[in-house]
């Protein structure tokens, strides 16, 4: 290579740093607004391309079980992992998650059916031309079942294994391997279904993966931006002693934007199982994950918490077991309990 040509490449290298330094420097003087834009614009493409995969071999209640979450909880394992990187109290960690569960099983799925209604069950007789759209609803309905179920195991065992006062390394440790069991179980159900329907994934899901990865890596430097641009000490409401609380809000609005646009679709299932399967992610994935590295001092409010997330679960899990659907009055029973949750501030931030 000649020495015009290497200087030609050093240069284009140098003006490329330039512009970077500059960029950077002007995302500095936009924050946090910068960074919240990144944030969300990350999450939506994350969201937007886990979607076309629900075509290409994705479907249903396993959609929402299996690929959805990362998209909604991915933002919940960054904050942990940002946390643990510098030394945070676990407690903020804690709060991200249970804040995030809480608004899940109530806000989320209750706006929606309180707006389209969310109805499991089809109105199609047995001989109809729509019975076996029918029949996919009823798998899709076990299978929510079988997800909700799982969340309680999940609670559970969060709320056994802190009674000791702290989440140390084998806990997490297990609570982890229960989160990638669950994951294992759904990964060979979508390929027995692969198999029974004679078909394989095609090949341009490996772009979608590309740019869900890429839109990944956007929601970690979002959400890592954010929490530097948090004043360490003060007063108000925006100070590093309310992250966790302000994370956990934060967080959710990729969860409403598609809880929204599949109730929209009327896609109950995908709506009801992207919220629960995000509140997997949190609990156990994102908790366990950080006590592996950094062992968690067990708040005195948890118990409470795991109540109410357990409250809000056995009451989706009767009307979708006995009804199909969350009424519209017990969408605003859920709604209001939410409103209450936030006002109350039963974390104390």
């Amino acid at each position: 290579m000649s020495a015009l040509a290497l200087a030609e490449i050093s240069g284009m290298v140098e003006a490329f740093g330039k512009w970077a330094e500059m960029a950077g420097g002007l995302a500095r003087r936009f924050d946090p607004f910068f960074s919240l834009a990144l944030f969300l614009a990350a999450s939506c493409l994350m969201i937007w391309r886990l979607g076309v995969m629900e075509n290409k071999g994705l479907e249903g209640t396993v959609l929402g079980t299996l690929i959805m979450p990362y998209a909604s909880g991915f933002s919940n394992l960054s904050f942990a992992y940002v946390m643990g990187r510098t030394g945070s109290n676990g407690v903020m960690v804690l709060e991200n998650c249970l804040v995030n569960n809480v608004t899940n099983l109530t806000l989320l799925i209750g706006l929606p059916a309180l707006i389209w209604s969310l109805n499991l069950k089809s109105a199609a007789s047995p001989g109809s031309a729509s019975a076996q759209w029918s029949k996919q609803n009823r798998l899709n309905y076990l299978s929510l079942l079988f997800s909700l179920t799982a969340m309680f195991f999940f609670t559970g065992a969060l709320w056994v294994l802190a009674r000791d006062g702290v989440l140390n390394r084998d806990d997490g440790l297990v609570l982890v391997g229960l989160f990638l069991f669950w994951q294992v179980i759904h990964i060979f159900d979508v390929m027995k279904n692969n198999v029974r329907r004679r078909r394989s994934l095609p090949w341009s899901i490996a772009v979608d993966i590309v740019l869900v990865v890429a839109g990944g890596y956007g929601v970690f430097k979002g959400i890592d931006r954010l929490v530097a641009w948090i004043p360490k000490t003060g007063q108000g409401l925006l100070v590093f002693d309310n992250l966790g609380w302000l994370s956990g809000l934060l967080m959710v609005l990729p969860n409403g934007l598609l809880a929204a646009y599949y109730a929209y679709r009327r896609r109950a299932d995908i709506v009801y199982s992207s919220q629960i399967g995000d509140g997997h992610i949190c609990i156990p994935m994102a908790i366990g994950l950080f006590a592996i590295f950094t062992p968690i001092q067990i708040p005195s409010y948890l118990p409470l918490a795991m109540k109410i997330i357990l409250a809000a679960g056995a009451v989706h899990f009767l009307f979708i077991a006995f009804w199909g659907r969350l009424p519209r009055l017990a969408a605003v029973a859920m709604a209001g309990a939410y409103t209450f949750f936030i006002y109350k501030g039963i974390l104390p931030g």
